[in-house]
């Protein structure tokens, strides 16, 4: 796994975050534990970011992004703090060591080492006691081919993309084929397990979260584009909740979002609410013979 690379130790060795999700990243309750129990450990590596391509791995500078602790009891692991994502400075009460390693990565390799941990352990059922889902993803090739081909013109080659509410990750192999490889975020971890053992998404970028705080992980205007394939079904009583998820999700979006939805209705709805947001907005239809999935779209710009 990525972590072993960024920790630069053997891969064979054991190596666990101190949090079970995303989401507890940023509440790090494990963490704050562990740091009041004052834990005392002989070996550990700290973690820091890397400021430039030749720069000295002892040096001081740049952000501490974790610490990883050697823990010999009840087992032989690494057991990585980091409160990175929590805003709460907790790690600055954690003592540096003369004799810990120090290691330096980018912020962003870094990222995607903690994101692939948690979806291979999810993928691997650690977190689960049993997995309630016995059949594959659903997987519809017209839709797949209905969607290249409205988004082939759209969306710009080689930028960064964001896919929200991804789900099982049938729409993802739409960006796959147009040469993306795009972050995707759920808050159903049995949609993106799913999806990882199907190997529709990569574990590097399979986040289980609430689009609502993916501006914790990442800044605004981040994204080339932001999308959602089918979001709804929006009605009078949910409207609150899907304004609030696409409008927080769009401001990490430079240039574009694409929304797409089941009717018309939900396409306008979405499209009156990003226009109230200072975005340029328009409806688009996109009908094919099965009539069921994204059949119209909102397509919002940023205004310049």
């Amino acid at each position: 796994m990525l972590l072993h690379e960024i920790l630069k130790i053997d891969g064979e060795e054991d190596v666990f975050l101190a949090e079970e999700s995303l989401a507890d990243l940023i509440t790090i309750p494990v963490t704050s534990e562990i740091l009041e129990s004052g834990l005392d450990v002989e070996e550990s590596i700290e973690i820091w970011e890397k400021m430039g391509a030749d720069e000295d791995e002892r040096e001081d500078g740049g952000v501490r992004l974790g610490v990883a602790l050697k823990l010999t009891e009840p087992a032989e692991l690494w057991l990585l703090l980091t409160d990175r994502y929590s805003g709460s400075g907790a790690l600055e009460a954690f003592p540096r060591s003369s004799s810990s390693k120090v290691v330096r990565v980018e912020e962003r390799k870094f990222m995607e080492g903690l994101v692939e941990w948690l979806a291979i352990s999810l993928e691997e059922e650690l977190f689960c006691e049993s997995c309630p889902v016995a059949s594959p993803p659903l997987f519809v090739p017209e839709r797949i081919e209905n969607l290249e081909k409205f988004l082939r013109p759209l969306l710009p080659a080689g930028g960064e993309v964001l896919e929200i509410c991804c789900g099982s990750g049938m729409a993802t192999q739409t960006l796959k084929k147009l040469g993306f490889s795009p972050w995707t975020e759920d808050l159903d971890s049995c949609e993106i397990c799913q999806a990882l053992k199907s190997t529709y998404l990569d574990p590097r970028r399979a986040m289980v979260l609430d689009a609502r705080l993916m501006d914790r992980f990442f800044p605004p205007l981040h994204f080339e584009a932001v999308v959602g394939f089918m979001v709804g079904l929006i009605d009078d009583i949910n409207w609150p909740l899907w304004k609030d998820i696409l409008l927080r999700s769009s401001e990490l979006a430079k240039d574009m979002v694409i929304y797409t939805t089941y009717t018309e209705r939900e396409a306008r709805i979405v499209t009156e609410a990003l226009k109230s947001a200072g975005w340029d907005g328009e409806v688009v239809a996109n009908p094919d013979d099965l009539g069921i999935y994204d059949q119209w779209v909102c397509v919002g710009r940023r205004q310049r």
